[in-house]
């Protein structure tokens, strides 16, 4: 999932459960486009790989990620703006609210996806008609 902050999915997409993140993620940079302006990409360390941060790039994003511990040559990132990366996390607590969503009872990919949709939609309701 690409979110734009806690409130906002941007795009999102299903994978298997034995892919990797990291290739997803690219698939899902590469069907958003380009950035229309200087965008801060924050992503965790699933995603810090050569070939996602030069996507990135490429793209007219840029990653924020901070490198794994074992990097020869480990780069700097931006840890202030890092820590705003929390705000995907809540949105994914925010959906999972929904029993039938951390569960995956749906044996159907399109039922699962409708659901997750509609728990966005449910969410969103209820933030809009909040006193």
């Amino acid at each position: 999932m690409v979110a734009a902050s806690d409130r906002n999915a941007v795009i999102c997409s299903l994978s298997s459960g034995e892919a990797g993140d990291a290739p997803q993620g690219r698939i899902l940079l590469q069907s958003y486009g380009k950035a229309a302006k200087e965008t801060f990409l924050l992503m965790d360390r699933a995603y810090e790989g050569d070939e996602t941060r030069a996507l990135a790039v490429s793209l007219g994003f840029t990653p924020v990620v901070p490198p794994k511990s074992n990097r020869k040559e480990p780069w700097s990132y931006d840890k202030e703006l890092y820590k705003m990366r929390n705000q995907v996390e809540r949105l994914f607590r925010r959906i999972k609210r929904f029993r039938r969503v951390f569960t995956r009872y749906d044996k159907l990919d399109v039922m699962f996806m409708a659901f997750v949709l509609l728990a966005f939609t449910v969410d969103a309701l209820i933030y809009v008609n909040r006193p």
